[in-house]
């Protein structure tokens, strides 16, 4: 199974506002951008949706270290999401999202790692910036 590094990061200018998101896929020394916008959005949903559209990038079965500056994704996968499965998300907010990441997850071995935002994470970095810019395009 490969081992896959999913950086992201996702933006909303105003909270909901226009929106953003960026996943860096690195297989080895092979990275590729995935990245993209919606209007009305949160920056949770962005955060989110980064980690499922990467996933949902990869063609094959791959063990994947997921890595954002969202303690809202990295907990919601690591901690809550079990939980939110067997309440079938009663009070959960953006439980369509969290259906599509279980949709896109299933045929992963995932673990989310959570890294400080803004701090020089180089990835982290490039992810905020592409998101940003996604999200500006939209203001055009």
């Amino acid at each position: 199974m490969k081992k896959i590094s999913l950086f992201s990061d996702g933006s909303a200018l105003g909270n909901p506002g226009y929106g953003g998101y960026c996943a860096i896929l690195r297989y080895k020394d092979n990275e590729r951008i995935i990245s993209g916008a919606q209007k009305d959005a949160t920056n949770n949903q962005m955060e989110l949706l980064a980690v499922i559209e990467g996933l949902n990038a990869l063609k094959e079965p791959c063990e994947v270290e997921i890595i954002s500056d969202s303690s809202y994704v990295v907990r919601g996968i690591n901690e809550w999401l079990a939980a939110w499965v067997q309440r079938k998300f009663a009070k959960v907010k953006n439980p369509q999202l969290w259906q599509r990441y279980l949709e896109v997850a299933k045929k992963h071995k995932i673990h989310a790692t959570w890294v400080r935002g803004h701090t020089g994470h180089a990835e982290n970095e490039r992810c905020d910036i592409i998101a940003k810019a996604e999200a500006e395009k939209l203001k055009i």
